[in-house]
């Protein structure tokens, strides 16, 4: 008989065994646990037409059209299934509440000779319990500073010294400017997004600190959850400092290559708080391919931005670091020395 686990017990086994999900195409492609593979009981028409038959017949009715659906493609789910079992056999799946048909799948799962897992209460019961771990207080550090500074840099290489790095950004597909979809790949639906952020969170030693970007609460379509944003904004803050010209070569190497049409899109959807006359000059010296200008330009406007932001914080949560180059791994270890310092205090 399937077994039927909780959400605590669940989720640490979705990293060695394979996960499925039932429900239907357009459900998961909405969003899912992370690693899930879809193999669903029904397409999303059959979805529909069962839920109809549900109101307008009763369960009775609705279960006698979704086996007439099922009934062909029995032998598929098997095949697919097996494809993903290792020598165990064991495999876990998930359905919406947890109930019908993850349960009915369950079971032919174990009709063929795999040992089949399923989650309490669903993938409803998955999104509960990730918004709550987000309320956990944790040891968060917060890596701050004006556009250019290379912070994601920096964290990735305190990630390489064995600091714990929440990638927000990386996760959102996202830089967080009007500048940030450039070269990403397209964005995740924000539930899909609260999903990953929660898949890397649970990961952490929560008694060690979790360093994360200073970031606003939306970055292009991805919202941070309510829970974690809270905490980012109460947690210390570790402000590099960086000079302009630094910032500007950064600028310069990482969307300078990008297309000439392209870039000035962007310049225009920031034109309002740029200002027109710097607007239209950094729109001339981008045809002209003077990127330097280009990107001094539109610090004008980010930094007023990230000082604007960063003054609604408590200043006593707030230590600056000055830095004069931007060399990711010196500079990570310049932050680490001064957190240290902090906690030793």
């Amino acid at each position: 008989m399937p077994v039927k686990l909780s959400i605590e017990e669940f989720l640490p086994l979705t990293d060695t065994l394979p996960l499925v999900d039932v429900r239907s195409p357009a459900e998961y492609a909405k969003a899912h646990i992370p690693g899930a593979v879809n193999i669903p009981l029904f397409d999303n028409e059959e979805r529909k037409q069962v839920g109809i038959r549900y109101k307008q017949g009763g369960k009775e009715n609705a279960v006698v059209l979704g086996l007439e659906y099922v009934g062909p493609k029995m032998a598929d789910f098997v095949k697919k299934a097996k494809k993903l079992v290792k020598k165990d056999k064991k495999i876990l799946v998930y359905c919406w509440r947890g109930g019908m048909r993850s349960g009915s799948i369950a079971w032919l799962f174990e009709t063929a000779g795999m040992k089949a897992f399923t989650l309490e209460g669903g993938y409803k019961a998955y999104r509960g319990y990730i918004r709550k771990q987000f309320s956990k207080p944790v040891n968060l550090i917060i890596l701050g500073g004006y556009t250019g500074s290379g912070k994601t840099s920096i964290l990735q290489a305190l990630e390489k010294m064995g600091a714990q790095f929440l990638d927000i950004e990386g996760v959102a597909h996202h830089k967080g400017s009007v500048f940030g979809p450039l070269g990403q790949e397209p964005q995740p639906s924000n539930e899909e997004f609260e999903n990953n952020l929660a898949d890397a969170w649970r990961k952490f030693d929560p008694s060690k600190a979790i360093w994360v970007e200073d970031e606003s609460r939306q970055l292009g379509t991805c919202s941070i959850p309510d829970p974690l944003f809270v905490q980012m904004r109460k947690a210390p803050v570790i402000k590099v400092i960086i000079p302009k010209s630094e910032r500007i070569k950064r600028l310069v190497n990482e969307y300078g290559d990008f297309e000439t049409e392209l870039l000035a899109k962007q310049v225009e959807k920031i034109r309002e708080r740029l200002g027109g006359q710097f607007a239209n000059e950094a729109l001339d010296a981008l045809n002209q391919g003077k990127m330097d200008r280009v990107a001094d330009l539109t610090l004008r406007y980010y930094d007023k931005a990230y000082e604007f932001g960063i003054s609604k914080r408590n200043p006593e949560t707030i230590t600056k670091l000055e830095l004069e180059k931007d060399d990711p791994a010196e500079n990570a270890k310049a932050a680490l020395t001064l957190t240290e310092n902090l906690i030793g205090k």
